[in-house]
């Protein structure tokens, strides 16, 4: 984040300016102005102080998520609104620069005042606002017993960052209500430690399905992004956190295999480790994952990161028929309407959120069941998936 700081103050000080000459046009200079600078400075002052926090503490966390709720409350609208004062100053360039027209700062608000409650109701009501997406995938080789097998997927719990119980029991009703066969977690948990999960336990373990819960680690489950007084107390944590999945009644596949059945045919549920693209930890083996498995199982992989898809599964000598993957949280901000999907973070991660197929090999990212850093979800919904398996 201190790497980034200066660039995020450049932008936020530009676009701070130019919408500034909206508000004194409409306002002229009065108390609406002095409020205006002195939100900004609030914000700047919050952001600069949560670098100076100990890393990895909860005041640290808490102060982030309501520094970045307070940024992205007063920069998106203004950012939104930006192209409308720009279109202005294109045309004033050529009439040399008569005053601001009274009427394009005002539209230039409206805008901001709409995009303001669509941020609002993102941070007060879209970390709860689950959305049940359906995906039907076709395969020539699903053993025939599987046909209109259904998976329900969720992922990136962030256990850390619930609040409200009420919520998070909205959505894990809904998980309950797909009647799956299975139920799969591809990891992160928690944000950051095991602890953050033992007023959640209860309400995760009654998560029911008809072959069982199974599940595997994320980037943040073990512990990598704070500080720990001794490695053993780091590696007591992962121990424990190990045992949270078992006392919900999730398997945690640990860069292994297991059968899942139906009569006499079966196919394969692999589970890896952690493993990112960059400066991620490339924890997982699939290597190992795949040892007993034969190379004709019909295979379905849950890996954290995206990035394992194409950086190791696509080219590894077993076929892996689906793959099951998060971590991106579709960046918990953008544009996800009538087929259309828009995220910031597309531009970091080629696979970013649905589904993707390369020869016949299917991955699918899901948006996230829970939210980190920003306390709320702007048009990337939380995800439940629901994957049902077809024969071709």
């Amino acid at each position: 984040m201190a790497k980034r700081l200066p660039l995020i103050l450049l932008l936020w000080l530009i676009t701070d300016i130019y919408f500034y000459h909206a508000v004194q046009t409409v306002f002229g200079v009065n108390s609406y102005t002095s409020l205006y600078w002195l939100i900004d400075a609030t914000l700047m002052g919050g952001l600069l102080a949560a670098l100076f926090v100990k890393r990895g503490t909860g005041t640290q966390q808490n102060l982030i998520t309501w520094m970045m709720s307070g940024m992205l409350l007063a920069f998106v609208p203004r950012l939104v609104a930006l192209p409308v004062l720009l279109l202005e100053d294109a045309g004033r360039l050529f009439r040399g620069f008569p005053p601001h027209a009274l009427w394009v700062g005002e539209l230039a608000l409206v805008i901001a005042a709409v995009m303001f409650v669509i941020v609002l109701f993102g941070i007060t009501r879209g970390r709860h606002f689950y959305q049940v997406r359906r995906e039907i995938i076709a395969f020539p080789d699903l053993p025939e017993a599987f046909d209109g097998f259904k998976i329900t997927q969720i992922t990136d719990v962030h256990s850390g960052s619930f609040t409200d119980a009420k919520g998070v029991q909205k959505g894990l009703d809904l998980v309950n209500a797909q009647n799956s066969d299975v139920i799969l977690f591809t990891g992160d948990l928690v944000n950051n430690k095991a602890s953050e999960m033992d007023p959640w336990i209860k309400a995760f373990s009654g998560l029911k399905a008809r072959l069982g819960k199974f599940s595997v680690l994320g980037n943040h489950d073990y512990g990598d992004y704070i500080r720990w007084d001794s490695p053993e107390e780091k590696k007591a944590n992962l121990s424990r956190l190990k045992e949270v999945h078992n006392e919900m009644g999730f398997r945690l596949l640990l860069d292994e295999a297991v059968d899942l059945k139906a009569g006499a045919e079966k196919i394969s549920l692999l589970g890896v480790e952690n493993w990112g693209k960059g400066g991620f930890h490339k924890y997982g083996n699939l290597q190992k994952a795949t040892a007993n498995v034969a190379d004709d199982d019909f295979k379905i992989l849950m890996s954290h990161d995206p990035s394992h898809w194409e950086g190791v599964t696509l080219d590894h000598d077993k076929r892996v028929h689906l793959t099951l993957s998060g971590h991106t949280h579709g960046m918990q901000f953008g544009i996800d309407v009538f087929g259309f999907k828009w995220s910031p973070i597309k531009y970091v991660y080629k696979q970013w959120a649905g589904l993707y197929e390369n020869a016949g090999r299917y991955l699918y990212v899901n948006r996230g069941f829970g939210f980190l850093g920003l306390k709320g979800r702007i048009g990337m919904w939380p995800e439940i998936a629901v994957i049902t398996l077809k024969r071709a």
